[in-house]
């Protein structure tokens, strides 16, 4: 389709319709239009966002994606992050019950100026966008790489900084395309294309004390709630529990990053574990995996909101430990599901 071609996506047996621009995905579409699409990570994995078409074309930009069972695909079913529609569609889907969080991503360039490493690879990355920029804390962008594709990337800042900085945490990966693209050929005043905000593992007031879990650069969007919380008035008098996993001390970057941390919110206790028993002599803190430091230090953990990002094993173990453990409602976790 044309640059200034539009296509329009009609809800089965509902009122609900929204257009879709040129280069845009139904979902991101269907999200910046306000409508409530079911999604997590945006990027073909977790296929929370499957729907059936009815009526019309779409492209598909990864017929493979593994958000995608036998099943589904045998039944019709693609994934709204992954399609693009060349005609008027009408899809069947089932949408959420509550309206996406404000405010709604756009596309927006943004300016490199530089990093500040925390570990031998990991750093935090920091961007100018080219107007003002907004996102809640934990929320998500997604990076154009050049010649790679988009990626997405957990903002680390404060939300209040985001009309001048924005701020990622990235873990360099040996076979990660993007993150060694980012580490070895960005340069300072290099601009990259992005579109956010997304995600829905956001900061909540709920009145009850928070713990926020993470291992690697999972690290990246329960830092930017903490920084939120700890300086949210509406968070004084409680207690924001950081818990950070690495694989050996030298992954353990945290204590430098929570000094500056705090001033008229919650209060921020942090504690950090490594994995590997080998390094331990040179540690001398707690070993063994994160989620089993959380269970030992916390009591009743029912009364705590949980916001916890890392790997899939990482998210999968904490996830059931705590609803099958401890039998913490599902309502208080919070977390996105990346592949």
């Amino acid at each position: 389709m044309s640059d200034g071609q539009r296509h329009r996506v009609r809800l089965k047996d509902a009122p609900t319709e929204w257009e879709v621009a040129h280069g845009d995905t139904i979902l991101r579409a269907a999200l910046r239009a306000g409508v409530p699409f079911p999604y997590e990570c945006n990027s073909g994995g977790c296929g929370s966002c499957r729907f059936t078409p009815l009526e019309g074309r779409v492209e598909e930009l990864w017929p493979d994606a593994p958000g995608l069972s036998r099943r589904d695909i045998r039944k019709g079913r693609k994934l709204a992050c992954q399609c693009r529609p060349t005609s008027d569609l009408t899809i069947e889907a089932r949408l959420e019950n509550e309206r996406p969080p404000a405010p709604a991503p756009r596309r927006f360039q943004a300016r490199y100026l530089g990093r500040d490493r925390l570990t031998a690879d990991m750093a935090e990355f920091h961007f100018a966008p080219d107007a003002a920029a907004a996102f809640l804390p934990g929320q998500y962008a997604m990076i154009a790489i050049p010649g790679i594709g988009e990626r997405a990337y957990s903002f680390s800042g404060h939300p209040a900084e985001a009309g001048a900085r924005l701020s990622f945490i990235i873990k360099r990966t040996p076979d990660g395309r993007a993150s060694n693209w980012l580490f070895d050929q960005l340069r300072e005043g290099d601009e990259l294309a992005m579109d956010a905000p997304y995600g829905l593992a956001h900061l909540r007031d709920t009145g009850r004390d928070l713990v926020l879990i993470a291992g690697g650069s999972g690290l990246s969007p329960v830092l930017s709630i903490a920084r939120a919380a700890t300086t949210d008035p509406a968070f004084a008098g409680r207690t924001a529990h950081l818990f950070y996993g690495g694989r050996g001390p030298a992954d353990i970057c945290t204590p430098a990053l929570v000094r500056e941390l705090g001033g008229g919110g919650a209060g921020l206790l942090c504690r950090n574990a490594i994995s590997d028993p080998r390094q331990a002599a040179d540690w001398g803190g707690p070993v063994g995996m994160i989620h089993e430091l959380v269970a030992r230090e916390l009591n009743d953990l029912a009364r705590h909101d949980f916001y916890f990002c890392g790997p899939p094993p990482m998210t999968e173990a904490v996830r059931r430990m705590l609803m099958l453990d401890h039998k913490v409602p599902f309502g208080q976790l919070h977390y996105d599901r990346f592949f």
